[in-house]
């Protein structure tokens, strides 16, 4: 039982170790929650899950995950930055005009939720430093993680971790967007998606 309890807290490690640092999907994430908490709440399940996925993966297949990304990883890359840069772009725009915080969870309904959570399931699937970094830590636990019911207690410690975190994110994030003004707003997102632009650039870079 203790190395189980060992396995489940590398795995909430590992999601927390993917899941923290404030990349561009933390700064998307925190827009979202600023907009509303129906949307944030499917957008940070979405963000746990394709990461339980790439890590139920790299457990089951160990180095061919990384193997099978290392010839094309640049010019998958270029098109997470492609998206992103997009996504970058149509915010600013439409941060021109911001709605009222009352009415910020109005377009967050049932099909707005799903909306949001398919985004943020392949904004995440298609970046592949969550696939190789998910990959090398399950090669480097090797024997540790042998066997399916190891590799569930990981993958279960990851998912966990990963939720919770991301949860957090959106939950402040949702706390603090109904309490400042609109133009205090509207600069939040003019400067977030700003950095999403910048975090495009440089994942794009070196160009392959």
């Amino acid at each position: 039982m203790s190395e189980w309890w060992t396995t489940a807290a590398a795995g909430a490690a590992a999601g927390l170790g993917v899941a923290m640092p404030l990349g561009a999907m933390g700064v998307l994430l925190i827009q979202e929650g600023m907009r509303g908490r129906r949307g944030a709440v499917a957008a940070a399940t979405a963000v746990a899950l394709t990461d339980l996925v790439y890590a139920a993966a790299a457990t089951a297949l160990g180095p061919l995950v990384a193997a099978a990304l290392s010839g094309v990883e640049a010019w998958v890359r270029l098109v997470a930055a492609a998206v992103l840069l997009a996504i970058a772009v149509r915010g600013l725009l439409a941060s021109r005009t911001p709605p009222p915080a009352a009415a910020a969870d109005r377009g967050h309904g049932t099909a707005g939720a799903a909306r949001t959570f398919w985004t943020f399931a392949g904004l995440t699937a298609v970046n592949p430093t969550t696939a190789l970094y998910f990959a090398a830590l399950t090669t480097a636990q090797g024997a540790a993680l042998s066997g399916p019911a190891a590799g569930g207690v990981f993958v279960a410690g990851v998912f966990l971790a990963s939720l919770l975190w991301q949860q957090l994110l959106v939950a402040g994030s949702s706390f603090a967007g109904a309490r400042i003004s609109a133009r205090a707003r509207a600069w939040t997102f003019r400067i977030g998606y700003g950095l999403v632009a910048a975090y495009a650039v440089k994942i794009a870079l070196p160009l392959p």
